[in-house]
This record gives C-alpha cells, structure tokens and sequence, in this order.
C-alpha cells in the first residue's frame, strides 16, 4: 500500500464529476490499470442519509473486473472527503489497485469553490483556495454549444494560475478542456496526470507528501479516539446535557462549559486510573 496513483476529483454539484470519472476510468482501464472509484455521497443534515447512487451513475465501469466502485456517505465529515476514506484507499492498494480516484462531495462557497463553465460569473471560479490546491483543471462538457464558452473557463482559469506563486511541488498547474460525452480531451487529461506524477517522483515531492499525509493521519486518528472518549465518557454524558441548557439559556458562557466538562472528564479518567 501506498504506491498508487490517488486522485481527488471535486467540483461544484452537476459539473459533472461523476460521468468524467466514468469515460476516464474507461480509458485508464484500458491501458492495464486496475481502478478504485471511492465515491462520497452528501449525507442529509435532517436524517443523516445519502442516496449512494454513483454506481447508477457509473454503470458501463461498475461491471468491469478491473475496477471497484465503493460510494459512502460523508457522515457529515468537512472538507468533501468521509473520515474512512483514508482506510479505504490504504486497503484497495493493497488489494493490487494502482489507481483510486476519490469524488468529493460537490464543493460550495462554505468550502472551496470552483466554476461550471458558462455559469455567469467568471470571478466565481477564481478563488484562491481551490486554485492553489489543484494539480491539474479540467473544464468538462466541452462539447456542442458549451465548447466555446469552455475554451473561454480555460483561458481564465490559466491567465489566473499564472498570477499565483509557484506551488511546493514545482509544478505549474494545466488546464484541460474535456467532454465525456464525445470522449474528447481525456488522454491529453491522462497524459497531464503522467506528467505530474514523472515531475513529482523526480524530484522527491511524491514521497515527501506520502510522509506528511502520513503525519497528518497520525494526529487524526488521536484526534478522533480522543473524541470519541470524551463523548463516551460516564461523568461526562451524565452532565452535559445540564451544560448545553446552561449554555441556550445563557446562564453559562460556552468556554466555561467546556472548561468545566473537560475538568468532569480529565478527573473521572484520573480517577479510573
């Protein structure tokens, strides 16, 4: 595990994430790749569910034997990508799958945004976030009436990257233009992924950013299992309930709640010991 090629693939809802995923997945299979597609459903604010339905969306791949589609719910996990994820990706690549693409939840303006070409409003795309998160761009639907207003996203978008310092990579993003309907554009986008991957194994960005997701995860997974012992803890879970009154009825300021709920946990964990 840890040697495959992990690709994010994000965007706003109905750019068309997952039909791109589909005709390029096609063709990464053709070339002897084996392909995991973690798909990340929205789950519902109200009852916490989500459709799950990327493998209806993914039909002509779901049956290939050389690809493995998984969606799952994001749990209400920020940033687009569900906390298990990253357990997932580790178990596929020791599976034997070199490839594993990851489609986020649709990104929005609580997040990072990025641009459906035509949409209105050009500025909309520019935003620095997700400009300097990405490796590589790629206006989709390039096709019919939309190919001219997709060339136009793409001049835009790289008149913009150029404006940005150069990334830690040493890598100046490209923007592709591509149409998953007429199959357009997605081996000069498959190529740009190949380049990236040669230009960051040479001069040891690759490994290095391996090491600090690597660390990353680490801090996460104590996060998490601290968490979660706080939440479980008895004398906590007999209390808080009071507190969160105290809190709506303003009898209480929320830092000294939780000041006061971390003292009830750290003593009852003393206490245990």
């Amino acid at each position: 595990a840890g040697g495959a090629v992990r690709i994010g693939v994000t965007g706003v809802p109905g750019a068309g994430k997952s039909t791109f995923i589909e005709a390029i997945g096609n063709m990464v299979v053709s070339l002897r790749h084996k392909l995991a597609v973690l798909a990340i459903d929205p789950s519902s604010e109200r009852s916490g569910g989500s459709i799950l339905g990327d493998k209806t969306r993914m039909e002509s791949i779901c049956n290939n034997p050389s690809v493995f589609v998984r969606p799952s719910p994001s749990a209400g996990s920020l940033g687009g990508v569900a906390r298990k994820t990253r357990e997932t990706i580790v178990l596929c690549e020791a599976a034997g799958f070199d490839v594993v693409f990851i489609e986020t939840v649709g990104v929005g303006q609580s997040e990072t945004a990025v641009q459906i070409s035509g949409a209105g409003d050009e500025l909309q795309g520019i935003k620095r976030g997700i400009m300097e998160m990405a490796d590589l761009m790629v206006i989709t639907k390039a096709d019919g009436e939309n190919i001219h207003k997709a060339e136009l996203a793409q001049t835009q978008f790289q008149g913009a990257l150029r404006l940005f310092p150069m990334p830690e990579s040493g890598w100046r993003p490209k923007v592709y233009t591509s149409s998953a309907v007429a199959k357009t554009g997605l081996e000069e986008v498959w190529k740009g992924v190949e380049e990236y991957l040669d230009h960051i194994q040479k001069n040891g960005y690759f490994q290095h950013n391996r090491n600090r997701q690597n660390k990353y995860w680490m801090y996460e997974s104590i996060n998490e299992v601290l968490r979660n012992s706080f939440y479980r803890d008895p004398a906590v879970e007999a209390r808080i309930g009071e507190y969160e009154k105290r809190v709506l009825e303003d009898k209480i300021s929320s830092f000294i709640a939780a000041k006061e709920l971390l003292d009830i946990y750290f003593k009852d964990t003393r206490t245990l010991e």
